[in-house]
C-alpha cells in the first residue's frame, strides 16, 4: 500500500512539473490572484474592528493641594530683590555699549552717561586689557560698573568706579589702591615652543619670558627644546580685590630638557639689596653675561658667513641679529661702563659697553639710545631701543662680542662665562627653608600638568 501510495504522489509531482514547463505565465498569474484575495481578505477582516470615537470615554477628577499652601498671591509676586554680577575685559574698539552689553547690563541712562563722562572716556573707552566688573538689579540695570587695571611696574593699581546715586543718577571716580600678591601653580609639556606650551597651559607670555631668561644658560630653548619637554613654574601673581590684574616674578621652576632636569628659585639673602636665581642645592644660576640683550627674541642672522643684505656681497657675519619690532627695549648683557654712545657709520644709532677683562659688547641700529657716555650699567638695565638706523633692511638689533678688539660668538660668550657666588653662609638656613616649600610646590604643579595632560 506504501509502494502504491509513493508512486502516485511521484506521478502527481511530475504532472505539476511538466504544467509549469508548458504554462508559466498562467500559474504566475494564479498565484498572484491567490495572494491578492488572501490580502484584501485580511483587509476586510481588520476594517470590522471598532471606531475609537464610539468607544466609552471616562472623565477622573482628583483634589491637588496646592504648593502655596495659605500663601496669599501678593506675597507670592513680591519676591526680595536680587542682585547680579559679571566680569570681562575691556577691547580697543570698545564703546559704552559694547561694554554694557557683555556685562549684561540693559541701561539707556547708565550707556548715555559712559559716552559723555570724561573720566570714562579717559580711562576706559578704547583701553584695552583693563579688568572689568558689573553689579545690576535684577531687571539688568546698572547699580555699580568697576574697572581696574595697574602699571607695567609699581605696588598700586587704578580703579575707576561708575555708581548709580539715590536718585537715579550717576557718578564716577577714580581711586589708588595696593596691590596683593599671590601666587599661581602650572605646568605645561612642549609640543612645538615654549610659548605654544604656555599658551596651552594658560601661562602669562610674561612668565614664559621669565622662564626662557632663567635657564637660558642651561637650555638653547632657539634649538635645544625637544617634542616631551615639560616644565613646572610658580609665579606671582598681582591682584586687585581679589582679581589677577597681572602676573609678577617666577619664583621658582623646573624644566626637564634632553632627559635633564634643571631647577631654579628666587632668593634675596636677607639684608641683600637684590634678589637672584639659584638651584635647589644653593648654586647661583647668574652669569657674567646674558644670553640675549633683548627678551627672548628671534635671532635672524647669525655669528657665521652670510650674504649681506645691501652690498649683496659674501662676508662674515660678525655679530647676531635679534628681528624684534622697533621700540623693543634693548639691555646690557653685563655690568659695565658706557664707552660710545652715538652715530657711526653703517651701525647707525649705537652703544658700546665696556665690561671687564677687555670685553666690549656692541648694540647697533637703535631707535633710540637711553645712556650718556661714561655712565655705569648693570646686567639687564635698559641703553636703548630696537630701531632700523644705519645699514639696515628693518627693525632688528646687531649685536656684537669683543674679546681684545676681536670678535666672537656672542652665544657661545654667554654660556661659557663663569657663575656668581652661591647662596652666602650665613643665609643659608633661610634658604633651606624656602628650597624645601618650593619642591614641594614644584611637584604640586607637576601633577597638576599630568592631571592637565590627561
Amino acid at each position: 500500500m506504501n509502494n502504491g501510495l509513493t508512486t502516485a504522489c511521484l506521478s502527481l509531482l511530475d504532472r505539476l512539473k511538466q504544467s509549469v514547463q508548458k504554462h508559466p505565465k498562467r500559474i504566475t498569474a494564479a498565484v498572484a490572484t491567490l495572494l491578492l484575495t488572501g490580502g484584501g481578505g485580511a483587509f476586510a477582516v481588520a476594517s470590522f474592528a471598532p471606531d475609537p470615537a464610539d468607544l466609552p470615554v471616562t472623565t477622573v477628577s482628583l483634589p491637588v493641594q496646592s504648593l502655596a499652601g495659605d500663601e496669599q498671591l501678593s506675597s507670592l509676586v513680591d519676591m526680595p530683590p536680587f542682585a547680579l554680577y559679571r566680569s570681562d575685559t575691556t577691547r580697543g574698539s570698545d564703546t559704552a555699549e559694547s561694554i554694557l552689553q557683555r556685562l549684561g547690563v540693559a541701561d539707556p541712562a547708565a550707556a548715555a552717561f559712559l559716552r559723555g563722562d570724561g573720566l570714562v572716556r579717559q580711562q576706559l573707552l578704547g583701553r584695552s586689557g583693563r579688568s572689568i566688573s558689573a553689579e545690576t538689579t535684577d531687571d539688568h540695570r546698572l547699580v555699580r560698573l568697576t574697572a581696574r587695571w595697574a602699571p607695567d611696574e609699581g605696588s598700586q593699581f587704578q580703579r575707576l568706579v561708575v555708581e548709580r546715586k539715590g536718585d537715579g543718577s550717576f557718578a564716577s571716580r577714580t581711586e589708588t589702591a595696593p596691590l596683593t600678591v599671590g601666587s599661581r601653580l602650572a605646568g605645561g609639556i612642549i609640543r612645538s615652543s615654549l610659548f605654544a606650551a604656555t599658551d596651552a597651559a594658560s601661562i602669562p607670555d610674561s612668565v614664559a619670558i621669565q622662564l626662557a631668561e632663567v635657564f637660558s644658560g642651561d637650555i638653547d630653548f632657539r634649538r635645544a627644546l625637544r617634542k616631551d619637554d615639560r616644565f613646572s613654574v610658580v609665579y606671582e601673581t598681582l591682584e586687585a580685590d581679589g582679581e589677577p590684574l597681572r602676573s609678577g616674578r617666577v619664583l621658582s621652576a623646573e624644566f626637564q630638557n634632553g632627559g635633564k632636569t634643571y631647577s631654579a628659585i628666587w632668593f634675596q639673602p636677607p639684608g641683600a639689596s637684590k634678589g637672584s636665581y639659584y638651584t635647589l642645592d644653593g648654586q647661583s644660576m647668574r652669569r657674567a653675561y646674558l644670553t640675549s640683550p633683548v627678551e627672548f627674541s628671534r635671532v635672524s642672522s647669525g655669528f657665521a658667513m652670510r650674504l649681506h643684505p645691501i652690498h649683496k656681497t659674501w662676508r662674515a657675519h660678525l655679530g647676531t641679529d635679534f628681528a624684534a619690532p622697533t621700540g623693543t627695549a634693548v639691555r646690557t648683557v653685563g655690568d659695565g661702563v658706557v664707552d660710545f654712545a652715538g652715530v657711526q657709520n653703517g651701525y647707525g644709532n649705537v652703544v658700546y659697553v665696556k665690561h671687564r677683562n677687555q670685553h666690549v659688547t656692541v648694540y647697533a641700529h637703535l631707535s633710540r639710545i637711553d645712556v650718556k657716555k661714561g655712565q655705569a650699567v648693570d646686567q639687564g638695565q635698559k641703553i636703548g631701543a630696537v630701531g632700523a638706523t644705519g645699514w639696515a633692511t628693518g627693525p632688528h638689533l646687531h649685536f656684537e662680542f669683543r674679546v681684545n678688539g676681536e670678535h666672537r660668538d656672542p652665544m657661545t660668550i654667554a654660556r661659557e662665562s663663569e657663575s656668581a657666588q652661591p647662596v652666602p653662609v650665613a643665609a643659608r638656613p633661610a634658604f633651606d627653608r624656602l628650597a624645601a616649600n618650593m619642591r614641594v610646590q614644584l611637584s604640586s604643579a607637576e601633577q597638576i600638568m599630568q592631571a592637565s595632560a590627561e
